[in-house]
């Protein structure tokens, strides 16, 4: 299908990107400690980026036969006569490439898990200290296959395993954690399930919380869904699209930190030998010693900022891989008086160009005093501004965690993190 595909689009477009994207996936969701489904799919597709004098099109094909193959020839073809030319696509990568393999990315032993023990283990240790936990498990093994009109043609197998679970005492007393790996060896389902059932039990009986500003410990699952905006804001699309609060920040300081994007990341979430393009992974310093050193590209739009890409291909615009965040080591405990926040939802920005938003803490809140987690607290929002919190990073913990949650749109890679004078008010809902 892959060749057919090929040949097809050989002789009607310029340029053109295939990936084909197989996977076995299951799933298990448990409510109150018990499974109440699970469920297993096989997935195919293809996604097809074409361009034709600068005329852009992408689309999926779910259906492989040579009938739904041919329909969907004719259908880019028809699309590209009446598409606008796009005054930003300066072309895509040319190949071949050498790779490198990067370690960790899959594991044929998840073929053969029991996800129901997994899944028992967790619930079990999460009742070690909590009366309820519920949450999801997945697992997934699949194949990658990228081939291009410029001589690429990769392929890569991938697996993965994520597990999220909410352990309760009372409906104010809870905890939340995830697991997330690419092989099996550094998955620990029951370390995380008895962390959310120790926040559940430490939340019984929370007060009424404070506002104003406050120093902050946020545990990597929250800054995952504050920080890790930094990848979508350090893509070039986003930039110019006018949707980055990092947009006009160049080589200026933006704090005590480093960011770092790294594709060969060890069993990384979002790590692989290539990108969208077929273009060899990289390690990218975006933000080195608080100086914004450079956003992530794609081959065109290196091409239009006279730059090289940082490997960060997506079909459409530049995405992040693993990104990196840390800075200077120490106690983020070690403070007077402060706030622990452990998990966040409902992260949403008033306007991503200047970093304004807002966040619900939740699923253990603590006040710190003198280094001490003294009492379970509730009913409090961060609003605040990003760029701001980051020139208040002050100190990370030394054990770094690798975070995927629905919070997140990248994988994120950091510790429990220090922040100073954060603003602190109370939830309109």
């Amino acid at each position: 299908m892959m060749d057919h595909l090929k040949k097809g689009l050989s002789k009607k477009v310029d340029d053109f990107i295939l990936i084909k994207q197989e996977a076995d996936m299951s799933q298990i969701k448990f409510v109150n400690n018990k499974i109440v489904k699970t469920g297993t799919e096989s997935d195919s597709s293809i996604s097809i980026f074409a361009v034709k004098d600068n005329k852009i099109v992408s689309t999926d094909l779910k259906e492989f036969n040579k009938k739904s193959a041919d329909l969907i020839l004719n259908n880019i073809s028809n699309f590209l006569k009446v598409t606008k030319q796009s005054e930003n696509y300066f072309g895509i990568a040319e190949g071949p490439f050498k790779y490198k393999k990067v370690e960790g990315l899959f594991d044929k032993k998840i073929k053969d898990i029991d996800e129901v023990d997994i899944t028992e283990k967790g619930i079990n240790a999460a009742l070690e200290n909590a009366k309820k936990a519920s949450g999801t498990f997945q697992s997934s093994v699949g194949k990658t296959r990228i081939i291009t009109s410029k001589g690429i043609d990769v392929e890569e197998d991938h697996s993965s395993l994520y597990f999220s679970l909410k352990a309760l005492v009372s409906k104010e007393a809870s905890g939340h954690r995830t697991a997330s790996a690419r092989t099996l060896s550094k998955f620990n389902v029951e370390k995380e399930s008895r962390i959310a059932g120790e926040f559940a039990k430490l939340s019984c009986g929370p007060k009424q919380g404070p506002k104003g500003k406050f120093d902050i410990i946020l545990s990597p699952l929250s800054a995952a869904s504050i920080l890790g905006n930094l990848g979508d804001a350090s893509s070039m699309f986003s930039v110019e699209a006018g949707l980055s609060f990092l947009a006009g920040k160049l080589n200026k300081n933006l704090g005590n930190f480093n960011l770092t994007d790294d594709g060969t990341l060890k069993g990384g979430m979002g790590s692989s030998s290539f990108d969208a393009e077929g273009v060899p992974t990289q390690k990218t310093e975006v933000i080195k010693d608080g100086i914004l050193k450079t956003y992530l590209h794609n081959t065109s739009t290196a091409k239009k900022h006279n730059t090289k890409t940082t490997a960060n291909a997506g079909l459409v615009a530049p995405d992040s891989s693993n990104i990196i965040l840390e800075g200077k080591t120490g106690n983020p405990f070690d403070i007077k008086k402060g706030i622990y926040i452990t998990n966040t939802w409902y992260t949403r920005f008033q306007n991503y160009a200047t970093g304004d938003f807002s966040t619900i803490p939740r699923d253990g809140i603590f006040l710190v005093e003198n280094g001490e987690i003294t009492k379970p607290i509730k009913n409090i929002r961060i609003s605040d501004n990003i760029l701001n919190m980051l020139k208040n990073i002050d100190v990370f913990a030394k054990e770094k965690e690798y975070i995927t949650s629905w919070e997140a749109d990248s994988p994120y890679v950091s510790s429990n993190v220090l922040i100073r004078n954060v603003n602190v008010t109370k939830p309109t809902i």
